[in-house]
């Protein structure tokens, strides 16, 4: 069918516009079946297409697409001005039909109890007084921005079904997001903005996927339960005081580009634990950083190189984190480390290590590493400390 068309795109999107609300294989072939009968020339007129299109709609929509010939050809027409004069013809009742939002008017004091998303643009205080409690919202998106100097108090009442919630508050507020918060477990978006803190009842969220949190930098308090939302995907939060920070990938899965670690430089100790497809340079790292645990990672470059040029690292482990050949350490690298751990390196079968590299090492590790037969000369004389 897509040849008939001679490749005009017009006529393909047409065309493809009048399948996609064909179920089977026997209502496609009727429409290819009447599409056969009117080829002139081993291809298909276009005003043919679009009058079968035409055909198909519903006698409202029908009147909705003939009322363009109104506007000359070429003419732009802005959406709302053809909705308004569509409902002035009577063709539809109200644009909101499909109940698929609806922006709550202060000045009617109402909204539309069938429609799923309610967008506030202002007077968010009068919309809270409305009866919501049997609504069953799954998007809220609120854009009044004294909003949390109501409160959130029928948060657990009135949006216990909540998808989506999406807060736009005064930053001037400094604003404090109450517990309730956390009785939305439903919630898989929430966006917050001019708050000062949030509480430890967030991490009652397990199903959220993405916290956007200030995202346009003013500072903020992440509780330590943020941990807790097992379901996260994307946050976006100023994280310049944070002090530690563990990542895992599940089901062997990878980590996605890691610079945005450079941002947070009070970094002290850092977790990987996941697929990682190529370290970061040395200088997209926070120089703060004193631990790091790199496990899972499936390196396949030598990662000592990069790992040997952070000025304050002091304790490195790798669990199953490389899997090449050899390690090197250069002159002049690990200028402040202390303690290194190998351990299920299954394939390292060399370690190379140059004189002034690691000149403060005071202990280390090496575990079920089978091939590595011998350490550099200079390790024989540092403790071993104990595995654990």
């Amino acid at each position: 069918m897509v040849d008939k068309c001679g490749g005009l795109p017009l006529a393909i999107v047409a065309l493809s516009g009048l399948l996609s609300h064909k179920r089977g294989l026997e209502e496609w072939q009727k429409v290819k079946d009447n599409l056969w009968q009117n080829i002139k020339d081993d291809s298909i007129e276009v005003s043919y297409i679009l009058s079968l299109s035409y055909n198909d709609l519903s006698i409202a929509l029908k009147q909705c697409f003939l009322y363009f010939g109104i506007f000359p050809e070429d003419c732009v027409v802005r959406v709302d001005h053809i909705l308004w004069l569509w409902m002035a013809e009577g063709f539809i009742p109200t644009a909101l039909e499909v109940n698929f939002l609806d922006i709550y008017d202060p000045r009617k004091h109402s909204i539309s109890s069938f429609c799923l998303r309610h967008s506030i643009h202002s007077q968010g205080k009068r919309y809270l007084s409305l009866d919501l409690s049997n609504f069953k919202l799954r998007s809220l998106v609120f854009l009044d921005p004294d909003f949390l100097k109501m409160g959130l108090i029928k948060f657990r009442n009135m949006f216990q079904h909540l998808y989506v919630l999406y807060l736009e508050i005064s930053v001037d507020n400094k604003s404090i997001v109450p517990d309730a918060i956390g009785s939305l477990y439903h919630l898989k978006f929430l966006r917050l903005r001019g708050i000062y803190d949030l509480p430890s009842s967030i991490g009652n969220l397990k199903n959220l996927q993405t916290l956007l949190v200030n995202d346009y930098g003013y500072s903020c308090q992440l509780p330590r339960e943020t941990a807790d939302l097992i379901n996260l995907r994307h946050l976006v939060a100023p994280l310049k005081n944070l002090s530690t920070l563990r990542l895992l990938c599940k089901d062997d899965e990878s980590f996605a580009a890691l610079e945005f670690v450079n941002s947070c430089q009070k970094l002290h100790k850092l977790w990987l634990e996941g697929g990682i497809e190529k370290l970061p340079l040395s200088d997209q790292f926070p120089n703060s950083i004193v631990m790091m645990v790199l496990a899972h990672s499936k390196l396949t470059e030598d990662p000592m190189p990069i790992l040997g040029m952070l000025p304050n690292l002091r304790n490195l482990e790798f669990f199953r984190a490389y899997e090449g050949k050899e390690i090197t350490c250069s002159d002049n690298s690990f200028s402040q480390l202390e303690i290194l751990r190998l351990d299920c390196l299954e394939n390292l079968e060399r370690w190379h290590l140059a004189t002034s590299a690691m000149p403060h090492i005071k202990g280390f590790v090496i575990h079920r590493c089978p091939k590595l037969k011998e350490i550099p000369e200079r390790m024989k004389d540092v403790e071993r400390t104990p595995y654990r």
